[in-house]
């Protein structure tokens, strides 16, 4: 076998790998998404959306809820900066570290009484959603985006345009639909949970987060690297 069909053959795998990862979080993040919105009335994941609601909420004098909304887009800022943190500076199996922590800030949702503390429980929602961006940020150089699809559905979409124009390289613009139809499937299945469950969708939601993250644990170490960007140290001036 040649170094080059070999290099061939590992890149295939880790992208299979990959985009197979994808495929599991995005359905796990689009039944997170499906369950927060049933149960609290607002966005978790979609912030466009929110941002809208809440210029709108407050042009029409609902200040108080512009403002749980406006807050909702930093609670997901953080979200993802914490998952950065997590995946990059407590463990080598990065992916396995994010995904225990979005199934235990699910957990705690869960544990939240929605009728009691609801915008408690919103934004341990939204703060998980955020967390989960950080499991898979790219696939063989190609972003990937796992709760926010808009990005994903444009990059196919020109992708096409690219093709009818003449251009015949369409894997990287082919898989942006795996974060879709996995987002697209976990949202139809949360909703049918949370029709019939109600609030303790959260849970299975949160046992579905684990059971990803613990068969992430078995994938080799340098996987786990490889499907995040590197950190670049600041360098010093002299």
């Amino acid at each position: 076998m040649t170094r080059a069909r070999r290099r061939r053959i590992i890149r295939t795998r880790r992208t299979v790998t990959g985009l197979s990862l994808v495929a599991a979080i995005s359905f796990v993040a689009g039944m997170t998404d499906a369950v927060g919105l049933l149960l609290s009335g607002d966005f978790v994941s979609f912030m466009t959306g929110n941002t809208t609601r809440a210029a709108l909420s407050f042009a029409d004098g609902n200040y108080t809820h512009a403002l749980i909304l406006f807050s909702a887009l930093w609670v997901f800022i953080l979200g993802n900066a914490l998952g950065i943190v997590l995946a990059h500076t407590v463990s080598a199996r990065r992916t396995f570290v994010v995904l225990a922590g979005v199934s235990i800030l699910l957990a705690a949702a869960s544990t939240v009484p929605g009728n009691v503390y609801p915008r408690v429980q919103f934004y341990l929602i939204v703060l998980s959603m955020g967390m989960i961006n950080a499991t898979v940020e790219h696939i063989e150089g190609l972003p990937i985006g796992l709760t926010y699809v808009t990005g994903a559905l444009s990059r196919f979409g020109r992708g096409i345009g690219r093709w009818l124009v003449g251009d015949r390289n369409p894997t990287g613009w082919l898989i942006q639909t795996i974060p879709w139809t996995g987002m697209a499937c976990g949202a139809v299945t949360g909703a049918f949970l949370t029709k019939y469950a109600g609030s303790d969708a959260l849970w299975f939601v949160s046992a579905l987060a684990l059971v990803v993250a613990l068969a992430t644990a078995m994938l080799p170490r340098p996987l786990h690297l490889h499907f995040q960007q590197r950190i670049s140290p600041a360098r010093r001036r002299i």
